[in-house]
């Protein structure tokens, strides 16, 4: 036993006798191996380095949590807007072009034109009103849009989502199609009658007479946006020039892009198309206020939780300020060694490199699992905290960018690194003897 003892002292005496040597002589290069090692080392409990490692292993869960979160809060508010745009723009269009000096009496042929744009996917005349839709269950203001058939087949927020009835032979009848939250208030399902009132109707020597008339309820359809599907209401472009004593003109023409986002490239093409003066607003400017507030609530949503990434980054700080004091003796015996203050320096650096690489790769992966279960986990965490009439939208959407996943990533990562600096600068400047004195 004593022999076997003397010759693991003898090979270890070695061992340190050459790694000194090879201290003196410069011959290890920045980041060698022991150095992974020693970082790798110092980061696991012993004896009274457990309270470091606690410090650690907390260093680590505030990187994942404070990356986690901001991965699921952008990726919720990128869904928002995505989901928001489709139901806003899918129902309302992109472009909107409004007649300045005489009636769109000629619609069909303007439409026709404005539809061969390059760009364009469809050009739908629109007569638009409100009235006030009522049942025997009950009231309320709807916005009704005359549309022909084919027109309506184009607008795919409504035609992909009946849940009653139909829109086959839309034109034939005086039927029209109405959201589902507004069928459900008035207690109408399909089939049934309600009547529409408008004060735009006949005029009389006495003045314009109020219109009321009843229709069959023919399709019903769900949007998923609870103002939409409590306000609109469509029937046969011919209807409802009769209706609203509309001269065989219509109201406005919306056009449906190819690109949402290109609308101000599309604004001198569908001048020249239409051949005569128009006024054409676009999506952006009837939704600025809207989209505004989101964009700036999204700005600012990053820019608080990125305060806990760096929250979490100031943990490392004191961790490894903590292992430092710890290590002092350790680090004395490698400068005596030889090692150069830039090797101590790095030993901690990889230290902290190691918890911040950890924690954002940690925080990389909740995040994506929980933005792609985010449905789910509602349904299963909270399901019925999210009320559509109050929150616009039935579910709680996700959309992750790559972009701004790798900037969040590339960020905390930075800040860990960030964080190892000072902590690093003073292991290399510790002085070997006072170390071996008080470590």
């Amino acid at each position: 036993m004593a022999g076997g003892a003397a010759a693991v002292r003898t090979a270890l005496g070695a061992r340190l006798r050459g790694l000194g040597a090879g201290f003196r002589a410069g011959s290890t290069p920045p980041f060698a191996g022991f150095e992974w090692i020693l970082a790798g080392r110092y980061l696991r409990a012993r004896r009274r380095g457990g309270g470091v490692s606690v410090v650690a292993f907390f260093s680590v869960l505030g990187i994942t949590l404070g990356v986690a979160t901001l991965i699921i809060v952008l990726s919720v508010m990128n869904g928002f807007r995505t989901e928001l745009l489709s139901k806003i723009v899918g129902i309302n269009g992109h472009v909107f072009v409004t007649p300045i000096d005489k009636l769109f009496t000629d619609f069909t042929d303007l439409s026709d034109r404005l539809s061969k744009v390059a760009g364009v996917r469809a050009a739908i005349p629109l007569v638009e009103g409100q009235a006030f839709a009522s049942s025997p269950y009950g009231g309320s203001g709807v916005l009704v849009r005359g549309v022909r058939g084919e027109d309506l087949d184009k607008i795919g927020a409504v035609a992909r989502n009946i849940r009653g009835g139909t829109l086959e032979g839309f034109d034939e009848g005086s039927g029209v199609a109405l959201g589902r939250r507004l069928a459900e208030s008035l207690g109408l399902q399909a089939g049934d009658q309600i009547t529409l009132s408008t004060p735009k109707g006949a005029t009389t020597p006495f003045g314009t007479a109020p219109r009321t008339k009843a229709y069959t309820v023919k399709a019903v359809f769900e949007i998923g946006m609870t103002e939409f599907d409590s306000t609109f209401v469509f029937m046969p472009l011919a209807e409802a020039q009769a209706f609203f004593n509309r001269e065989g003109d219509v109201s406005l023409i919306e056009i449906y892009l190819d690109n949402a986002d290109g609308v101000a490239e599309m604004r001198e093409p569908l001048e020249m198309a239409a051949e005569r003066p128009v006024l054409l607003t676009d999506w952006r400017q009837r939704n600025r206020t809207f989209f505004g507030a989101l964009e700036v609530e999204r700005n600012v949503m990053f820019l608080i939780l990125s305060l806990i990434v760096v929250v979490a980054t100031l943990n490392i700080i004191s961790g490894l300020i903590l292992l430092v004091r710890d290590k002092s003796s350790d680090i004395a015996i490698l400068r005596t060694m030889g090692a150069t203050p830039g090797t101590v320096m790095r030993v901690f650096l990889i230290n902290g490199a190691l918890i911040g690489l950890v924690g954002t790769l940690g925080g990389l992966g909740l995040g994506i699992l929980v933005t792609l279960n985010i449905k789910p986990i509602q349904r299963v965490l909270f399901p019925g905290a999210w009320d559509p009439t109050v929150r616009f939208l039935a579910e709680i959407p996700a959309e992750m960018n790559a972009t701004e996943i790798t900037v969040v990533v590339v960020t905390a990562f930075l800040l860990s690194l960030a964080a190892t600096l000072y902590p690093s600068w003073r292991a290399a400047r510790l002085d070997p003897v006072q170390a071996l004195r008080y470590g």
